[in-house]
């Protein structure tokens, strides 16, 4: 009878320990849910006045900075997050709001090239070559915006990528000091699990910062041409 009762006990001890255990550990995911969302809201509002929708409104600027991401998704379907930016960039360089087209991308195989991709695809759509210029390191966001300010000279900066890539790459931007703006390309329908790991992006962006991480490569300056007026490339067509 005892030892039924120790048994007996240790059992209802156990059950107390992991109940309690599970209490925290729910208060924790909760607190930590809270603060990405914290986070990615206090970005977004940090930013939200150098964020452009309107073409007709948006600024001049001589440089167009393009964030890369893959062509095509893993079941080799067009990524439109990709098609989207390209287009943006060709209507903004058409309106004559950007002088050069700066497009910065991962280059880790011969296989994967986003900028060289970009690059063929805006020749398709119209876009002239002596006008694009291309960065192979802009391995993440952070390395894209330095890069553009301190490899390319390029300080007065329009940022051209979906809104939740915007703010993060404002936010980065203003942090080290660099004039920049964002034009907001297209959010394509669905997809919110894309946005779902933006919360974990932003947290690491401002990690980062805090760390003072710098590009993975800086390397020589290699300044693009100053501003120009761009000719009318009005006939451009925008398939890919």
């Amino acid at each position: 009878m005892k030892l039924n009762l120790k048994e007996k006990l240790k059992t209802y001890f156990t059950l107390m320990h992991m109940k309690r255990f599970s209490r925290y550990m729910a208060l924790l995911v909760a607190f930590f849910a809270i603060f990405l969302v914290i986070v990615d809201q206090a970005i977004g509002y940090y930013v939200r006045n150098d964020i452009y929708y309107d073409i007709e409104k948006v600024p001049n600027r001589p440089y167009g900075l393009v964030l890369g991401t893959s062509k095509y998704f893993s079941d080799n379907t067009l990524n439109l997050f990709y098609y989207n930016r390209l287009l943006t960039a060709q209507r903004l360089f058409e309106k004559r709001k950007v002088d050069y087209l700066l497009l910065s991308g991962d280059n880790r195989t011969l296989q994967y090239n986003e900028p060289r991709t970009m690059l063929k695809d805006l020749k398709k759509m119209g876009v002239p070559q002596e006008f694009i210029y291309l960065d192979f390191a802009g391995f993440r966001t952070l390395d894209s915006v330095i890069r553009a300010d301190q490899v390319f000279k390029a300080h007065s900066l329009m940022i051209i990528s979906q809104k939740f890539h915007c703010e993060r790459a404002l936010f980065i931007a203003k942090f080290h000091n660099i004039d920049a703006i964002c034009f907001v390309a297209d959010y394509p329908q669905g997809y919110t699990k894309v946005r779902v790991r933006e919360f974990f992006a932003r947290l690491q962006a401002v990690w980062d910062l805090l760390m003072e991480r710098e590009p993975h490569f800086l390397g020589a300056p290699e300044p693009l041409p100053p501003p120009v007026t761009i000719p009318d490339v009005t006939d451009a067509n925008s398939g890919i």
